[in-house]
């Protein structure tokens, strides 16, 4: 592509996103509405394997923190083809016909971003202060009190934690192609629609949602930095 059609695709682009084109924002509120949703399962099963893992004291637990740490690194086209042989229709969860639907993309997206989140959620119950736990208990607080005052204490992290997690959802392309499909009106998000719009040569459809993504990245770091700074404290 010359500079002048690039121009004229980013000229399209802008038109489509602020004109409310029906078909670029329903991609886009399926993007967001599987990410949700992944995030939400997400986010309580993160914050109770990292408790666990921060204060528990079991047989092979350092083989669990050794595991998840080396899953951050799992590409997620693997996770996808993985969980695509089992929701397939020989699998063992064939079934339950989950294969190539939004049900399908929330499992994907939680195993994906998991991980991540487990082992920042770790990290920040391990920066915490340990005696919150305790003092809690010796008070005579019940066990669940006392995990919400720990939840308190270590929030900005555990925040940090959910919107790395978001983040990697809903800008990840291998899993949500392998196992939705990429279904017009039902399963094609953000990045599946960037990924077939460019193939066909239809760029400005694919910039516009490249677009929303950008934003949001800036969005997401925004917030990260503001929590951040609310953690720290004035200088």
């Amino acid at each position: 592509m010359d500079s002048s059609s690039i121009a004229t695709a980013c000229l399209h682009a802008m038109q489509l996103l602020f004109s409310g084109d029906p078909a670029l924002w329903l991609i886009i509120w399926t993007s967001f509405s599987v990410s949700l949703r992944a995030i939400a399962v997400a986010t309580p099963l993160a914050v109770l394997f990292a408790f666990l893992l921060a204060y528990g004291r079991f047989p092979g637990r350092a083989m669990l923190v050794y595991v998840f740490n080396a899953l951050l690194s799992f590409p997620a086209v693997v996770v996808g083809l993985t969980l695509y042989l089992v929701l397939s229709r020989s699998g063992p969860l064939g079934d339950l016909h989950l294969l190539f639907s939004q049900p399908a993309m929330v499992i994907g997206q939680t195993l994906l971003a998991l991980p991540l989140m487990v082992v920042m959620s770790l990290v920040a119950f391990q920066g915490g202060d340990k005696r919150a736990w305790e003092t809690a208990r010796t008070l005579g607080a019940r066990p669940w009190r006392a995990f919400f005052t720990v939840l308190y204490d270590v929030r900005f992290g555990l925040l940090a934690g959910v919107i790395a997690g978001f983040g990697r959802m809903i800008s990840e392309v291998g899993v949500s192609l392998m196992v939705g499909g990429n279904i017009l009106n039902y399963t094609r998000n953000i990045t599946t629609a960037i990924a077939l719009e460019t193939s066909k040569g239809a760029f400005a459809q694919g910039i516009a949602l490249g677009f929303v993504l950008m934003l949001l990245a800036f969005g997401l770091n925004l917030l990260l930095s503001v929590l951040q700074g609310r953690k720290e404290g004035p200088l």
